[in-house]
């Protein structure tokens, strides 16, 4: 069970072969790495579920090697195409996680220099487009953890700024807090070589591209997006996961969120957050020990257009009315933009 789907293991993965299971996509939803929140977003799940296995259908025809196998019906896995509704189960190959050992403040990633395959790489890769109002890099760049020539830039980036070209990040993904890295301490931690480096920044590149073309259609502007991978069994590389949803990318429309930073936007004017930030700040993997406080619910209103937006979104990326009776996106952004005084 994790913070926002649950796995089903139908046959366990090993060192030599992969294994089988489905997820179930929840309404739950996460933010700021605390885990579960105290709502349940409806419809959430299942809108995950039809978007991810969308842009996997798309990627595996451009030959690109994922773990996707279907969307389960009837206890079936199936096509997009060949479903009567929406459904929030998806059947996927499984990869080993091997975690990194705690070892004092920090963790021993040794395991990995073993060239092994059929695991998860310990890495998030995210693409940036542009440099929305919220995006960390405005915060590591403050506090000095990344530098304007790591971006490509001469100048001071501005809250909106579109990139020339696409900017790839990484972070850790097994640690108790996602800790944004540089290339090299991501081949090292992961045990890479250069080539596979350099694969990992291509598929990244152009699993951004897709989801910035099919999102476009909607009028909704992709402006990062995260991207996990594995390798199979023998060593090549795998897209897991899920894809190109409003969980893993932040998309806009017209200057509105489109995502789950609407939940995070309200959440940052509260004392639980302040608590959050301070506690990361005193120890990085047990600060939610320390954290006395929990999340207050969302507002009732807030909460449905949430809600709407995963539904409307699902509908038009696919181009299909999987959810229906539903405003149009422009009507369910302007109230968003509303509720929560901006701009």
């Amino acid at each position: 069970m994790g913070s926002v789907k649950d796995l089903q293991v139908l046959k366990p993965p090993t060192a030599g072969e992969g294994g089988l299971g489905r997820f179930f996509f929840s309404d739950r939803y996460s933010v700021f790495d605390w885990g579960e929140m105290p709502d349940y977003i409806q419809n959430k799940g299942a809108s995950l579920c039809l978007v991810s296995a969308y842009f996997f259908e798309r990627l595996e025809e451009k030959g690109i090697n994922t773990h996707y196998l279907g969307v389960v019906e009837n206890g079936k896995p199936k096509r997009l195409a060949e479903l009567s509704g929406p459904a929030n189960s998806m059947e996927v190959r499984l990869l080993r996680v091997i975690k990194p050992a705690v070892k004092g403040s920090g963790y021993d990633y040794s395991i990995y220099r073993e060239k092994m395959g059929n695991f998860l790489i310990p890495l998030e890769i995210i693409y940036r487009n542009s440099l929305p109002a919220g995006s960390s890099v405005f915060r590591r760049l403050k506090e000095g953890n990344l530098r304007l020539e790591d971006l490509g830039l001469k100048e001071m980036p501005f809250p909106g700024q579109v990139l020339e070209r696409p900017l790839l990040d990484v972070s850790t993904k097994l640690e108790a807090s996602d800790r944004y890295i540089n290339w090299e301490e991501a081949k090292e931690i992961a045990g890479l070589n250069e080539d596979e480096v350099e694969e990992i920044k291509r598929v990244a590149l152009l699993i951004g591209e897709l989801i910035t073309a099919e999102a476009g259609k909607a009028g909704l502007v992709n402006e990062d997006g995260k991207v996990e991978l594995g390798f199979d069994e023998n060593r090549k590389l795998v897209v897991v996961d899920a894809l190109g949803t409003l969980d893993e990318c932040r998309f806009t429309f017209r200057d509105v969120p489109v995502s789950k930073e609407v939940a995070r936007i309200f959440y940052k004017d509260t004392a639980w957050y302040q608590e959050v930030e301070e506690a990361k700040k005193r120890d990085k993997i047990k600060w939610k020990e320390m954290v006395k406080q929990s999340p207050p619910p969302l507002p009732r209103r807030l909460r449905e257009l949430i809600a709407m937006l995963y539904c409307v979104s699902a509908n038009e990326i696919t181009g299909r009315t999987w959810f229906k009776n539903m405003p149009p996106l422009a009507e369910v952004v302007e109230e968003i933009r509303q509720v929560l005084g901006l701009k």
